[in-house]
C-alpha cells in the first residue's frame, strides 16, 4: 500500500461523497473518517490496495484555504524583509507572533528561493 489516492469530498445534504471515476468507485458517508473507510474499501473491491487522503471541498473551506495561503506568503515577506535589515531572530519572532523556529524555517525556505539553480545560468 504504498500508493496514495487523493481525493475530494463533497458535501451533499448532510453526507459527504467521493467519486473517483479513474477506478469506478464511489464513496460517501456522514463524516469525513466514514467516507474514506467507504472508498478504501470500494477500491479493495475492485483490487486497488492504496491509501486514501480525503480534502473536504466546499465553497467556505476554499476560501479559508486562500487565506491561509496569503498570510503564509505575507508572513514569509515580512520575515525576510526584516532579517534584510538585520533584524535579530528574536526579534522578528515577537514581531511577527511566530516561534523562532518557524522564522530559521521561512528563512531557509526563502534563502532557497533566492539561489540561482543551475538550469537558470
Amino acid at each position: 500500500m504504498s500508493e496514495t489516492i487523493e481525493c475530494q469530498a463533497n458535501r451533499r445534504g448532510r453526507t459527504w461523497v467521493v467519486h473517483l471515476p479513474e477506478h469506478g468507485v464511489y464513496g460517501h458517508g456522514r463524516t469525513l473518517k466514514a467516507v474514506g473507510e467507504n472508498v478504501t474499501k470500494g477500491l479493495a473491491l475492485v483490487g486497488v490496495t492504496a491509501g486514501v487522503t480525503i480534502t473536504p471541498v466546499t465553497p467556505e473551506l476554499e476560501k479559508l484555504r486562500a487565506l491561509k495561503d496569503a498570510y503564509t506568503l505575507a508572513l514569509s515577506e515580512a520575515v525576510t524583509a526584516l532579517a534584510l535589515r538585520r533584524t535579530t531572530l528574536r526579534d522578528i519572532a515577537l514581531a511577527t507572533s511566530t516561534p523562532t523556529t518557524k522564522v530559521k524555517l521561512l528563512l531557509v525556505d526563502s534563502a532557497k528561493d533566492s539561489t540561482p539553480s543551475a538550469d537558470s545560468r
